[in-house]
């Protein structure tokens, strides 16, 4: 009898967090693995490696259930996100096949941690900025016809925004690809910096192209960790449907947020994710 009521408890719990992953990774535009991986190595006690395991799965859950709907409300680009994706795809092969093998996971946890922390500060210096201005096509931009539009619900009218910094954002997303192989995330939160920063598109559109391709990314990675055996089918099924359940209901919030709200939220997501890379990195996590 106990044996079952802790493996309820142990569902119950991560159904849970997932539902919480899933709506800040819909909102944000990043995988679920911010709340999850804690909970299931901290709280749950699991090792490391089966967390990111189903962390990446979660990645996919989240992708499929908040990026169907931005996709059907035109809120993502779609031309954005599949250019972009051939470099973070490239790069979740190599971090995963390639270089986790070799890299102490410990010393990139570290460096990334730091650097994402350091990245909130243009973050913070967009606060109060609702839509992006003074943006003009760069050449690469015009040549793909990246530009577009959206009907944004909470200023009740289209937007239209043109995109720039396409190099420095490709180099974005083949870090992101590297990051989400080695250290099972979806990197979410380097393609929103990428969208935001180098880009400078609106922050709805970062989020929803974000969550767009973030499954493509974690498909990618997700391979390797099924060969290797570190995806358990009975902790991947109530975190994919917990993440599920939580990415549409986040969904429904995204939309009705100002896009200065969104960025609020993607800075708290940037702070966790930093604080917990680093302090995993140092052996506390």
């Amino acid at each position: 009898m106990t044996g079952e009521m802790s493996a309820f408890t142990f569902l119950v719990e991560v159904f849970g967090a997932s539902i919480a992953g899933g709506v800040l990774g819909s909102i944000a535009g990043i995988g679920g693995g911010v709340i999850i991986v804690p909970v299931l190595t901290v709280f749950l006690g699991m090792d490391i490696r089966y967390a990111i395991g189903a962390s990446i799965v979660s990645v996919i859950a989240t992708s499929s259930g908040a990026g169907a709907v931005y996709v059907r409300d035109r809120i993502t680009n779609i031309r954005i996100a599949m250019f972009l994706e051939v470099f973070t795809a490239l790069g979740a092969i190599i971090g995963a096949a390639l270089l986790a093998p070799y890299i102490p996971v410990n010393w990139l946890s570290i460096l990334f941690g730091i650097t994402l922390l350091t990245s909130l500060i243009p973050i913070f210096r967009k606060f109060g900025e609702e839509l992006p201005e003074g943006v003009v096509d760069d050449a690469m931009a015009r040549r793909l016809r990246l530009d577009g539009s959206y009907f944004d619900k909470r200023l009740n009218r289209e937007v239209t925004y043109h995109v720039t910094g396409i190099p420095l954002a490709s180099g974005y997303m083949f870090v992101a690809g590297i990051v989400s192989g080695l250290l099972g995330i979806g990197a979410g939160v380097v393609k929103v910096l990428a969208h935001e920063i180098a880009m400078k598109v609106p922050s709805k559109v970062s989020t929803a192209t974000s969550n767009f391709m973030i499954g493509v990314t974690a498909a990618a990675a997700s391979g390797v960790y099924l060969n290797r055996g570190l995806v358990l089918p009975f902790v991947v099924a109530p975190v994919a449907t917990g993440v599920l359940v939580g990415a549409f209901a986040g969904t429904k919030l995204m939309e009705r947020m100002s896009n200065n709200h969104i960025r609020l939220v993607f800075a708290v997501a940037l702070a966790l994710i930093g604080g917990q890379m680093l302090v995993r990195g140092l052996g506390v996590l």
